[in-house]
């Protein structure tokens, strides 16, 4: 363990200095992460995720190489930490972040993205709506250590300042080039929604349509023009830019359920069809991928999802949003996704998207964020205890010999929210005997009993 812990601060030093595609002579040897794990290639990131993932490197490496898992890390993001994202590795949590019309504030934007990653989000998105983008965006580079996405479409718009079907095909994927050229790691791309998906559409087949953003977008750009989604169509172009540039494409669900009533239906489920077939094509020019997954899902029907898109897909790492296990819990939408989360992550998917307690209502504030990225992590990491991950139970076992001491500060060491934590106990403390019971059980605590018991003692109640 300890030659992988050294592996991955040799790599986190040589990202650091800019040592990626180059042998000796200054050839380029490489162009993508997958790339380089075919020619049988160590990257800098590969043995900095090898590091944290507690791996062998050639084991990652051959994931890599399969396409079962994406270290997405574009070359111009020099203060990126690299992360890997696949099933075999610990699950990922994903923020969503970005200014909108009625919320325009670039420095309060900023200052979630930083408290997120302090919360351990490994991948921010910018999903910004309004204003001047691309500052921002290449802020969010030049500072953020996690990994960034974006929905070039969103941008379309904003950055042309046209509106919607007065753009044509080249001005969205020149958004995309913009986006790659920028520094970001992976662009979500909703590349699987056709012309015949737009006629299954308008057919009436589903309660909710299309709850997704850029899907949206895409499907009103398609209804507008009459012609083909430009994602699709130039598919191979985006592919060019993307191996240029080592941008990591998440092939996104543009028909992913948006209630319970429309989850795992025909049209969700050809989407994936068409994006196994894109999975491949991307693989065959050395592109990464991750695929998209469903977003409101009854409980019962989570597994079998992840089991299909794992079949359809390759074995592509799965992104989820929540997903959600009901539809009637707003302002409590971080909890249905955590539910929903942990069943995906332990059965396959290895991204998590947080939601927040905002999620269909209102732009998130910094202590939605905290909330939803906490449920999150909470949710990711019983899937990693259940899957097994090296590693995945330490701190558990940790907080198990601390509260069998009644060791209160390494509690709170071990808690996934510290400061939470101690404000909670230090808010209720009991009358007396502050450092072995809580207010909760008092002399009662059967941890407390136990250990005088088996250590001879009189277990004073009274």
């Amino acid at each position: 363990m300890s030659l992988l812990l050294d592996f991955g601060a040799m790599a986190d030093k040589l990202h650091g200095e800019g040592c990626r595609r180059e042998n000796a002579t200054g050839d380029c040897t490489w162009t993508t992460q997958m790339d380089a794990a075919r020619k049988g290639v160590a990257t800098p990131e590969l043995l900095a995720v090898a590091g944290k993932e507690r791996i062998e490197p050639g084991r990652l490496m051959a994931l890599v190489a399969e396409g079962k898992v994406a270290i997405p890390a574009n070359r111009a993001h020099a203060a990126l930490k690299p992360e890997g994202i696949g099933s075999a590795l610990r699950t990922k949590i994903n923020v969503n972040l970005g200014v909108s019309r009625d919320c325009r504030d670039y420095d309060a934007e900023m200052r979630k993205v930083m408290a997120a990653v302090d919360m351990g989000a490994e991948a921010i998105m910018d999903l910004s709506s309004h204003g001047d983008t691309q500052p921002f965006r290449r802020r969010l580079v030049a500072e953020c250590p996690a990994m960034i996405g974006t929905v070039p479409v969103y941008d379309a718009v904003i950055h042309y300042k046209r509106d919607l079907g007065s753009l044509t095909a080249r001005d969205f994927v020149d958004v995309v080039r913009l986006h790659a050229e920028d520094g970001v790691d992976f662009v979500t791309l909703h590349c699987g929604i056709t012309r015949k998906t737009v006629a299954q559409i308008k057919a009436g087949s589903r309660k909710m349509n299309i709850v997704s953003r850029g899907g949206s977008l895409v499907f009103a750009w398609m209804s507008m023009t009459g012609e083909e989604n430009p994602f699709f169509e130039h598919y191979d172009e985006i592919l060019d830019i993307c191996a240029k540039h080592d941008v990591t494409i998440s092939l996104g669900d543009a028909c992913r359920p948006g209630c319970l009533a429309d989850a795992t239906d025909g049209v969700q489920i050809e989407e994936l069809v068409r994006l196994g077939e894109l999975t491949r094509r991307a693989w065959d020019r050395n592109v990464q991928v991750m695929v998209e997954g469903p977003g409101h899902v009854p409980l019962d029907q989570i597994a079998a999802n992840m089991k299909v898109q794992q079949t359809i897909c390759h074995g592509a790492p799965f992104y989820v949003l929540g997903p959600l296990v009901t539809d009637i819990a707003p302002g409590f939408d971080h909890i249905t996704a955590a539910i929903g989360g942990a069943v995906a992550a332990m059965s396959g998917a290895a991204f998590l998207c947080y939601v927040t307690p905002a999620e269909h209502l209102a732009l998130p504030s910094v202590e939605d964020v905290k909330q939803g990225i906490i449920a999150s992590k909470i949710a990711a990491h019983a899937a990693d205890i259940a899957k097994g991950v090296p590693g995945a139970r330490d701190a558990d076992d940790r907080m198990a010999a601390a509260r069998r001491k009644l060791d209160w500060e390494a509690q709170f060491a071990e808690a996934i929210d510290p400061a939470a934590a101690r404000a909670i106990r230090d808010s209720r403390l009991p009358e007396s005997d502050h450092s072995d019971t809580c207010s909760m059980c008092g002399k009662f605590c059967a941890v407390r009993s136990m250990n005088k018991a088996l250590s001879g003692e009189t277990i004073d109640i009274l």
